[in-house]
């Protein structure tokens, strides 16, 4: 005994060093997340408030660093296990916000799961800490306990923007629908993820290239995925890169400016200068005016760009972009070369606006064929720039549209309500749209127009509802039966355009009861069934928004749907399989007799499966109904 003690007297001085070195190192930890600046959208709240309940802890650690004597054993276990979970907050903060954007905002579930782990971590690291050992003042024990509440109590849940998000991606990754709406929502999405200048695009790729590098071959089709929606978001950034994968970085027109970094989309396709007299082409293309004309008075007809024939010659300038390069300019105190820049550039305004004005006046003329054609090329207008939106917009152009959605003709019908499909992708224009009373005539045509205006009317209820009030007022106005008969007896894309519809409508909780009420649970069962649709994802993700309901999850929870899900859990695609999971944990967790049916079925090796091979997200859900499995009667 005698010589333990003097052994133990000995190492005092080198404990209470370990002790300082392990206190500091703590402190560095959330000292070091407190300078990250750059967290992702998507995580940017969750990510902020996890690190200001970090430096709660700061206290705490200041106290024990002025603790006079060295740490007691027991109290020095607790701080251990703090100082793993601090690293692992710290690992995950990291990745927020310097990982890949798209990454984060694809497996947002997951991402949010870790948070909560963290959470556990620390709230498991802090209970019973014995504060009396250490002398930490009454004060901070309050504070730090008041924190591990916190912790305990943090909802699992996804944000309606992380939601909304996931049904984006789920859009653009059809590979069936190549509609203008879909280029839409790709430009939403690079909104959304800040992935629209060239700087943030090459900043992702090499995020992306980091994710591939450690990923390696795990979870290869969710990768794929990423990688593909990153070559999309630089095709529509104007950037010409062979592969995401390979080669340099930096793109040929980022060589070229390196020393000033200029926005991709600020330079002329033609000469790789930055524009200062930008107009728009037939195409929808932009071009610096001197370079395009030059090309024209060449007596070529096409777009340099795209290699499309112009339908016409007409140069309309480009309001917003140019608004953008003066704007960019001043920022970054860059002088343009040329100073008599917009000379010529009202004439030319007034042409377009007094072109589309007068579109307009015809949309209310008496004479057919000056009516179909003016609606003609009011959609067209509408498709190609999203400048020329604003200008029909502004022109009155939403009115009389929603006034021929009434028109006795079926075409008539077809191109309006396309054209306000097209409008409402502004996200300006959808309250004005709105307000306007456009939505019960859409509902009438998504009931009764041509199977094209059905489309579009699902379509332009999706772009509209992105609004939550736009959701309430679809919901109230009985919006969602007529589009759960599109999901049943549409075409492909019909159904298609209604699933997404459906699943923004959704989200709103009132618009659950009635969906549910207008039988869109059997419209979705079929489709999981209906293998060669190809919207086995579509339907899941909807059920899981509905199964949190009562009646629900009743009717998810038939034989014949268990069966199905099971069914889909063995054969489907790793996707597939995570959604079935996740749908039969939600409707299988305060159920038993779900479960037990669920294992005539043959579930458990599935489960065991997925949990070997599936997607994190599905091996996590997985794990959980085998864990719950597990505490049911009757089952081994």
């Amino acid at each position: 005994m005698e010589g333990k003690d003097k052994e133990t007297s000995v190492s005092l001085e080198g404990r209470s060093e370990r002790d300082l070195t392990m206190v500091s190192e703590m402190v560095d930890v959330i000292e070091a997340v407190g300078f990250f600046v750059g967290f992702r959208r998507t995580q940017r709240k969750v990510c902020l408030n996890l690190v200001r309940r970090l430096k709660l802890l700061l206290p705490l650690l200041e106290e024990i660093r002025e603790l006079g004597s060295s740490i007691p054993a027991r109290a020095w276990s607790y701080l251990a296990n703090l100082k793993k979970s601090l690293i692992s907050a710290k690992k995950l903060l990291t990745h927020c916000n310097v990982g890949s954007k798209i990454y984060l905002a694809f497996e947002c579930e997951a991402i949010t799961n870790r948070f909560h782990a963290v959470y556990d971590k620390l709230s498991q690291a802090l209970e019973d800490m014995p504060y009396g050992e250490l002398q930490i003042s009454e004060e901070v024990k309050e504070q730090v306990e008041l924190m591990r509440m916190q912790l305990k109590r943090a909802k699992r849940r996804t944000d309606t923007q992380d939601i909304e998000l996931a049904m984006d991606m789920m859009v653009v990754f059809s590979k069936n629908d190549d509609r203008n709406a879909d280029i839409a929502i790709l430009e939403r999405l690079a909104k959304k993820l800040d992935l629209r200048t060239i700087v943030d695009l090459e900043l992702e790729t090499k995020a992306v290239r980091e994710l591939v590098k450690d990923r390696g071959t795990h979870n290869a089709g969710s990768t794929d995925q990423i990688v593909d929606i990153l070559g999309r978001f630089k095709l529509i950034a104007g950037i010409e890169e062979t592969s995401v994968l390979d080669g340099p970085v930096s793109s040929k027109t980022l060589e070229k400016c390196l020393s000033l970094l200029v926005p991709h989309e600020f330079l002329c396709p033609i000469s790789l200068e930055i524009m200062t007299d930008p107009v728009i082409i037939a195409t929808g293309q932009t071009y610096e005016r001197e370079s395009i004309q030059k090309w024209l008075d060449s007596s070529r007809r096409t777009c340099p760009k795209t290699g499309q024939v112009l339908t016409h010659l007409s140069l309309a300038p480009n309001f917003a972009l140019r608004n953008l390069i003066l704007q960019w300019c001043e920022k970054n105190n860059v002088e343009l070369t040329r100073k008599d820049v917009y000379v010529g550039c009202e004439s030319f305004s007034t042409a377009l606006i007094e072109e589309i004005s007068s579109l307009v006046q015809d949309l209310s003329s008496c004479q057919w064929d000056l009516l179909q054609e003016s609606v003609v090329k009011i959609r067209m207008l509408s498709k190609e720039n999203p400048d020329n939106r604003i200008l029909i917009a502004n022109s009155g152009g939403i009115t009389p549209l929603i006034q021929l959605l009434s028109y006795p003709n079926p075409k008539i019908q077809e191109h309006s309500v396309t054209a306000l499909l097209n409008l409402s992708l502004d996200e300006s224009n959808k309250r004005h749209i709105a307000r306007e009373g456009a939505i019960p005539a859409v509902i009438e045509v998504l009931q009764n127009g041509t199977d094209e205006a059905k489309e579009n009317s699902a379509a332009a209820l999706f772009s509209l509802s992105m609004l939550d009030e736009n959701k309430v007022m679809v919901g109230c106005l009985n919006g969602i039966p007529p589009l759960v008969y599109l999901l049943q007896n549409g075409t492909s894309r019909g159904k298609k355009d209604a699933a997404t519809a459906l699943f923004n409508l959704c989200l709103n909780q009132a618009n659950k009861s009635r969906g549910i009420k207008a039988g869109v649970i059997p419209a979705l069962v079929r489709l999981l069934r209906d293998k060669n649709l190809g919207m086995i994802d579509e339907a899941l993700s909807i059920l899981f928004l509905l199964v949190a309901q009562p009646e629900g999850k009743n009717a998810i929870g038939q034989l014949s749907v268990i069966e199905t899900l099971v069914e889909i859990m063995r054969d489907g695609t790793p996707k597939n399989k995570e959604y079935a999971t996740a749908v039969l944990l939600e409707i299988g967790s305060d159920n038993s007799s779900i479960v037990l049916a669920a294992l005539q079925f043959g579930v458990y090796d599935h489960l065991i499966e997925i949990t070997r091979c599936g997607t994190n997200r599905a091996q996590r859900k997985a794990n959980l109904l085998l864990q719950h499995m597990s505490k049911c009667e009757h089952i081994p």
